[in-house]
């Protein structure tokens, strides 16, 4: 696994962990050449931190701009992880909606604001449209986050996803807007579905600290 420095004390608030998580990443990765390694590419034990995805990774603008534009997203993965007290960088962002036509040009514009190129599954670049966030998933790229735009609409075997972006967590974000994220519950219940790994590994680092609020 990719070495990490130590980590200073946590701070209470979530989205103060998540710039202090960034800094650290800044200065993990400050000198590190890039290979061409994408957050796609990622292996299941390191995650994405030992990918060229973690070069300028800063989640906080597109995630406020989905605020401001009233797209209504959840932060997953392990950014919702960081927001919760892990100390395990990364270098992608996860996000989950409900995939409404509703919401669907409020997401494209939001994703049009902070530069992002938009592929599908196989890799095609989409347009940046209401259409292309009609798809179950899409592949984000921007100038400081990378990850997957997921929608309640991808099989989540047992888990009711639906329910989990009914009931996130908030926290004040840049300039006066909201951060949703996942509760610490319903993370650790989709990375022990998932299973792999380091979504494992990770899951356990949560259940140590205890239940959140």
């Amino acid at each position: 696994m990719t070495a990490t420095p130590a980590a200073p004390p946590t701070p209470t608030d979530p989205v103060d962990r998540l710039r202090l998580a960034v800094a650290r990443t800044a200065e993990l990765v400050r000198d590190r050449p890039a290979t061409g390694l994408t957050h796609e590419g990622a292996d299941e034990l390191r995650g994405t931190l030992a990918t060229d995805s973690a070069i300028g990774f800063d989640p906080l603008r597109l995630l406020a701009e989905l605020d401001r534009q009233g797209a209504p997203v959840v932060v997953i993965g392990q950014v919702a992880g960081i927001m919760h007290g892990s100390q395990e960088l990364t270098g992608d962002l996860d996000l989950l909606w409900d995939g409404s036509a509703r919401h669907a040009a409020a997401m494209a514009t939001a994703f049009t604001a902070v530069g992002a190129r938009l592929t599908d599954d196989d890799g095609a670049e989409l347009p940046c449209t209401p259409d292309a966030f009609r798809l179950p998933k899409v592949d984000f790229t921007t100038p400081n986050a990378s990850g997957d735009c997921c929608t309640t609409a991808l099989p989540w075997g047992e888990l009711d996803v639906t329910a989990f972006i009914e009931r996130p967590l908030t926290a004040p974000g840049p300039d006066g807007t909201v951060l949703r994220y996942l509760t610490r519950a319903d993370l650790i219940a989709m990375r022990r579905a998932v299973g792999r790994p380091k979504d494992l590994r990770r899951a356990a680092e949560l259940e140590r600290l205890g239940p959140g609020r």
